[in-house]
C-alpha cells in the first residue's frame, strides 16, 4: 500500500479497522481515512442470512448460538470505530437487494471529494 499511496485514490478495505486502535495505526502508518462504510442489518436479519449459508457453507461455526456470540463479539468492537469515525462514517442500510445497496456505495464513495 505506501508504494501506491502515491498514485492510488485510496484503498477499500473490508471489515477494517475491526478496532479503534488499528484504525490509529493504519492512518499513521499509511494515510487517513476518508470515508467508513458501516453496513447496518438487525440482528435478527444477519442471524437468518448466516444460518441460511449455513446451508451451503459447510462451515461448523454457522450456528444460531455462534452467530449471536459473533455479532455480540462484532458490535463491541465495531461500535467504538463507528462513533471514533462518525464524521466520514456513511452508514448505509443493507436490508434491500444487492444491487440497491451498491447503488447507495456508490452514493457514498462519489460524495468523497
Amino acid at each position: 500500500m505506501l508504494k501506491r499511496v502515491s498514485t492510488s485514490k485510496g484503498f477499500l478495505i473490508d471489515g477494517y479497522p475491526r478496532e479503534q486502535a488499528q484504525g490509529v495505526q493504519f492512518e499513521q502508518t499509511i494515510l487517513p481515512c476518508t470515508k467508513v462504510l458501516y453496513f447496518e442489518v438487525p440482528d435478527e436479519v444477519m442471524v437468518q442470512r448466516l444460518l441460511h449459508r449455513a446451508k451451503t457453507s459447510g462451515r461448523v461455526d454457522d450456528n444460531e448460538e455462534t452467530i449471536k456470540k459473533r455479532l455480540a463479539t462484532f458490535h463491541k468492537h465495531s461500535e467504538p470505530v463507528i462513533q471514533y469515525y462518525k464524521d466520514k462514517c456513511s452508514t448505509i442500510v443493507a436490508l434491500t437487494s444487492p444491487d440497491e445497496v451498491f447503488v447507495e456505495v456508490q452514493k457514498a464513495l462519489s460524495a468523497i471529494q
